[in-house]
């Protein structure tokens, strides 16, 4: 998909002026000079560091701008999206993505994640029959698309979306970042549950190598930010690709039942004044990623606006909680067969 400057622009809401807009833009990623060192980044991998010595765990992992979230394959060091590290990109990713920025509680949140990958790889724990007993094979095919079963007692959870049931390697890092995470209180939380034995062998594991130097210290490093050689258009253009929503007409009933009045407002402003809300909270409790969400909401409001159907302002939260239901019930569908409408 192409898009240029010009159609990014008038996609959002301009709170700089346009010109500025225009210009960053424009830019290229690797020449906007961002950096951890003296950014809100590095307060929050040092508060990270601090929580690993206060466990015991002399162990630092280093830290990178990238892409996205994540830790290379085996590697011992995490990736930071690049937008975090400048309060005008990280404002430019909520308005071209409708999905906000991290703040700090999720930095922190994600950084223990990583963390958790970091410390598999550094000393190889991966390869321990006990890891692979506990856990799962680390040779696993990852998917992106994963299946959940929500409320599963086998698993801790810590980032949205029942991560921990997405590949061995993350159970792993979401039980150990619930071990980390200052006052979670895991033993009384998840007492009389699986993870609990997860959370005890990491526990164990933690004490085990806290003072050992890592067996893997460095490795190739994935979409650096001085490899990101596109502009800032090209790379939200290209963030919009994905397989294309579409729900049979058969659903229309549905709607019109849910959206009977004669007069009102539009049905379909709804789920733009909600999307944000809706795409947050579906994807905690459902795992179903933030694109496909994006995707289905879009496909839904195009039926309400061709269908025409209304809202009586006064009955707008209830239609709301019904339409979250409605969606819901697509989302587990895709969830669980792979689509939202079985044909």
């Amino acid at each position: 998909m192409e898009m240029d400057v010009d159609t990014i622009d008038s996609s959002i809401n301009i709170t700089k002026p346009q010109n500025e807009r225009r210009a960053l833009l424009s830019r290229r990623i690797n020449e906007l000079s961002l950096r951890i060192p003296g950014t809100r980044l590095e307060v929050l991998t040092n508060q990270l560091y601090d929580e690993l010595a206060n466990a015991g765990i002399s162990f630092r992992p280093r830290s990178y701008l990238s892409n996205e979230w994540g830790c290379p394959d085996r590697v011992p060091v995490i990736g930071i999206p690049f937008y975090l590290a400048d309060p005008v990109l990280s404002k430019l990713e909520g308005e071209l993505t409708d999905i906000e920025a991290e703040n700090e509680a999720e930095v922190l949140m994600y950084l223990r994640h990583e963390a958790g990958h970091a410390l598999n790889y550094a000393y190889r724990l991966y390869l321990r029959p006990e890891w692979q007993k506990m856990f799962g094979s680390i040779a696993e095919v990852y998917l992106d698309d994963y299946k959940t079963v929500p409320f599963s007692a086998r698993y801790v959870r810590h980032v949205p979306g029942w991560y921990g049931q997405k590949h061995p390697d993350d159970d792993f890092a979401e039980t150990f970042a619930v071990w980390l995470t200052p006052d979670s209180d895991w033993r009384e939380r998840y007492e009389g549950t699986l993870a609990l034995a997860k959370l005890e062998y990491v526990d164990r594991v933690a004490r085990e190598v806290g003072d050992a130097p890592p067996v893997v210290t460095d490795g190739v490093l994935d979409v650096p930010v001085e490899e990101m050689d596109m502009t800032l258009a090209e790379w939200y253009a290209a963030d919009e690709g994905g397989p294309a929503c579409s729900l049979p007409d058969i659903l229309d009933s549905d709607l019109e039942a849910l959206f009977p009045a004669a007069e009102g407002q539009p049905a379909k402003d709804l789920i733009g004044a909600y999307r944000r809300v809706l795409v947050r909270d579906l994807n905690y409790w459902t795992g179903v990623t933030r694109p496909v969400l994006l995707r289905l909401l879009a496909e839904v409001a195009r039926h309400l606006e061709e269908l025409d159907l209304k809202v009586e302002p006064e009955q707008a939260l209830g239609r709301m909680a019904n339409l979250a239901i409605f969606l819901t019930t697509l989302v587990m569908n895709y969830n669980y067969t792979g689509q939202f409408v079985d044909r």
